[in-house]
C-alpha cells in the first residue's frame, strides 16, 4: 500500500495506491492547498491535508500522532509514503560553458534533465560584456549554478574566467541566509583546481565527471545525480517544512518535473517507444522526449495558460492564436480576454466562445513549446562528420535533430486545459493541431496529472508505476494516421480501405479533410493507406502503408490535412474550414 504526494506551487495532490485483484490500482485521491508561504510557512501541513482527504474518503487511518502510520496492518498504515514537489517556483539554476552551442547546450540538457529551470545560460561567447554577466548572477538568485565547459584537456583559461564571474557576483540563495550557494563544477578536469581555489571558500563547491569530456560524447548522468543529492541537502534542506517532509518519505523527493521525466522515460523503455510528453501548467509548459533511448527535456517558463497566458500571445502573435477560432472577435475584445485570464487565473471558461479561445491559446503554446524543445533536442554540435562528395556539395542545410514526428509512437498529454477539458475528443484535436503528428501515432492524456507521483514510484516499484499508469492514470484517446506533404486544397490526398469491427469502409479524403472512427480502446482495426504521389504516410510519397492501429476513447482520426497543416489564408474559408474540422471530429456543439 503506497501513498504519494506532489506539492505543487499551488495545490499539493495525494493519491493512495492498494493491490486489488493482483493489481496495483489507484483508488482515492485528496487535495489541499500548499503551505510552503506564509502564512504557514510549512508544507508538510498541506501534505498532512491531504492524505486527511484520503483518510476521509477511503476509511483507512494513515496518519498517527507522529506523522504517517508505517507498515500496513488491517485498516491501518501504509507500506510506502514518497513525494515530488515544485513547491516555492520548483529548482531554479544558471548553467554555463565556455561554447554557447557546445557546452553550454550540454549544460542546459544537463539540468532541464534533472528537473530544474534554467534561469540563464551564460557562456564566453554569448556577447555580454563582464560586467554584464555578473551582474545577471547576482540578480537572478539561482538555486544552484552548473559550470561546465572545455573538453579533457582542452581549453582552462575561458572556464576560469567563468568561474571569477560567478566569484564576482558572489550570489545569494533564495532560501536560507545562512548557508552557502551550490556550485557543481562539471568541465574540463585540468581546471578543476583552479575553480576550485576561486569558488571553493565561498560556494558549497562539489566536482564532478565532464559533462562533454570529448567532443563526440556527452556525459549528463552523473552531473544530474550531483544536481539531485544538492537539491535535498542544500534547497530543500532550507526551504520552509521540508525537513520535515524529508524524515517522513521513504524515498529522496524529487522535483516535479524530473519525476514526470521518470516515468516517459519508464513508457519508453518497457514499451520500447518513442515517446513525446508535455505538461502544460499556468506559467510554464515542460516538453519531454525519448528517442532511440536517447532522453531530452525541455521547460518553456514563459509559456502558459494563466500568469505566462500574455507570453503565448506576445511570442505567437494575435493571427496565429485567430487562426483557431472559428467566429469573428474583434482583436481588442480577443486581448483584453487573454489579459483577464492572466490577471485572474483561477477562472475557467463559461461559454463556448470563451472555452474555444482558450483552446486556441493552447494550441500556440503547446506548438510553441513544442518548437523549442526540437531547437535543445539536437545531437551533439562541433563533432566531425563524415560526408561523401555530393553532401559537401549539397546547398540544403543538414539538421542533426533527434525528434522525428514520423518515427514518433505516442503523444502524452497533460495539464489542466488537456485533463479537464469537457471532451475527449477537444484534447485530441488540440494535441494534433500543435505537434501535427506524421504517419501512425497514438495519443493519450494524463486522467487526473498522476504522472510526477507514479514518476517517483517508478524509482521504486516499476511494476506498481506501470500498471498504475496503464490502467488509472493514462486515458488512451486513439490513434491519428496524418498525410505528410503539400497540395492544394480540394486535390485528392489519399485512399483509404479500413477493416473495422463494425464493418469494411472504403474511401478517400482529399487535402484538408479529417474523418473520425469509432474504434474503441481494446478494438483494432487494418487500415491499407494508397497516398498520392504528393503524399507520404511513412514509407515513402505515394507508397502504399498497411497498418494495424489501435483505438480509444476518441477512436481512429483520418487527418488529410497535410504537414505542414495547410489552412485557407481567406478569412471566411478559414472559418469554414474550422467548423468543419470541429464537425468531423464532434469537438463542439456547432450549428
Amino acid at each position: 500500500m503506497i501513498v504519494a504526494t506532489d506539492c505543487g506551487s499551488t495545490t499539493t495532490k495525494a493519491i493512495l495506491i492498494e493491490i486489488v485483484d493482483g493489481e496495483y490500482r489507484q483508488t482515492y485521491r485528496g487535495e489541499a492547498p500548499t503551505t510552503v508561504e506564509s502564512p504557514f510557512e510549512d508544507v508538510t501541513r498541506g501534505v498532512l491535508n491531504a492524505i486527511q482527504e484520503i483518510e476521509e474518503l477511503s476509511g483507512r487511518k494513515i496518519l498517527g500522532d507522529e506523522g504517517i502510520i508505517t507498515p500496513a496492518e488491517y485498516k491501518y498504515g501504509v507500506d510506502v509514503y514518497i513525494s515530488t514537489s515544485s513547491a516555492g517556483g520548483g529548482l531554479q539554476m544558471v548553467v554555463s560553458g565556455v561554447i554557447d552551442s557546445m557546452s553550454g547546450e550540454s549544460a542546459q540538457r544537463c539540468a532541464l534533465g534533472a528537473g530544474a529551470i534554467v534561469m540563464d545560460v551564460l557562456c564566453s561567447n554569448d556577447g555580454r560584456l563582464p560586467h554584464e554577466k555578473v551582474e545577471r548572477i547576482r540578480r537572478l538568485r539561482p538555486d544552484m549554478i552548473l559550470l561546465a565547459g572545455g573538453t579533457d584537456g582542452g581549453t582552462v583559461k575561458h572556464v576560469v574566467e567563468l568561474a571569477e564571474y560567478i566569484s564576482a557576483a558572489d550570489p545569494q540563495p533564495r532560501f536560507g541566509s545562512d548557508f552557502k550557494l551550490p556550485v557543481i563544477f562539471a568541465g574540463n578536469v585540468d581546471a578543476r583546481s583552479e575553480v576550485n581555489r576561486i569558488l571553493g571558500y565561498k560556494t558549497a563547491f562539489k566536482t564532478t565527471e565532464n559533462i562533454r569530456p570529448i567532443l563526440e560524447k556527452e556525459n549528463l548522468g552523473p552531473a544530474r545525480q550531483v544536481i539531485h543529492d544538492l537539491f535535498l541537502e542544500h534547497v530543500m534542506a532550507q526551504a520552509p517544512g521540508y525537513p520535515k517532509l524529508m524524515e517522513l518519505t521513504d524515498a529522496p523527493i524529487m522535483p516535479t518535473p524530473a519525476a514526470v521525466g521518470e516515468i516517459i522515460k519508464t513508457i519508453s523503455n518497457q514499451s520500447e517507444l518513442n515517446v513525446v510528453g508535455v505538461d502544460i501548467g499556468g506559467a510554464t509548459t515542460d516538453v519531454f522526449s525519448v528517442f532511440s533511448g536517447v532522453f531530452n527535456r525541455s521547460v518553456s517558463a514563459n509559456l502558459g495558460m494563466s500568469y505566462s497566458i500574455s507570453n503565448v500571445l506576445a511570442e505567437s502573435g494575435l493571427l496565429n492564436i485567430l487562426r483557431w477560432i472559428p467566429f469573428e472577435v474583434d482583436s481588442a475584445d480577443l486581448r483584453d480576454r487573454i489579459k483577464n485570464k492572466m490577471i485572474r487565473p483561477t477562472t475557467v471558461p463559461h461559454t463556448l466562445n470563451e472555452l474555444q479561445i482558450e483552446q486556441a491559446v493552447a494550441r500556440e503554446a503547446l506548438s510553441l513549446a513544442f518548437n523549442q524543445h526540437c531547437q535543445l533536442a539536437t545531437g551533439l554540435k562541433g563533432v566531425q562528420m563524415k560526408r561523401t562528395l555530393s553532401e559537401v556539395f549539397d546547398q540544403n542545410e543538414k539538421r542533426n535533430d533527434l525528434i522525428s514526428m514520423i518515427d514518433t509512437d505516442l503523444i502524452v498529454g497533460s495539464g489542466g486545459v488537456l485533463s479537464h477539458a469537457p471532451r475527449r475528443e477537444q484534447v485530441m484535436a488540440m494535441l494534433v493541431d500543435a505537434f501535427q503528428p506524421e504517419g501512425v501515432t497514438r495519443l493519450a492524456v494524463d486522467s487526473i496529472f498522476m504522472m510526477p507521483h507514479l514518476g517517483v514510484l517508478s524509482k521504486l516499484n516499476s511494476r506498481a508505476a506501470m500498471e498504475v499508469f496503464e490502467r488509472d492514470c493514462l486515458v488512451h484517446l486513439g490513434t491519428c494516421v496524418s498525410t505528410v506533404g503539400t497540395a492544394d486544397q480540394g486535390e485528392l490526398s489519399l485512399r483509404f480501405k479500413l477493416n473495422l469491427p463494425s464493418g469494411y469502409v472504403e474511401s478517400a479524403l482529399k487535402v484538408g479533410q479529417i474523418q473520425c472512427f469509432p474504434l474503441q480502446e481494446d478494438e483494432l482495426a487494418e487500415i491499407e493507406l494508397i497516398p498520392t504521389k504528393a503524399m507520404d504516410i511513412g514509407g515513402g510519397k505515394g507508397e502504399k502503408t498497411k497498418v494495424c492501429v489501435s483505438g480509444g476513447v476518441v477512436g481512429l482520426i483520418i487527418d488529410a490535412r497535410g504537414r505542414p497543416l495547410n489552412r485557407a489564408s481567406d478569412k471566411e474559408k478559414r472559418v469554414a474550414q474550422l467548423i468543419e474540422w470541429q464537425k468531423a471530429m464532434s469537438l463542439y456543439e456547432v450549428t
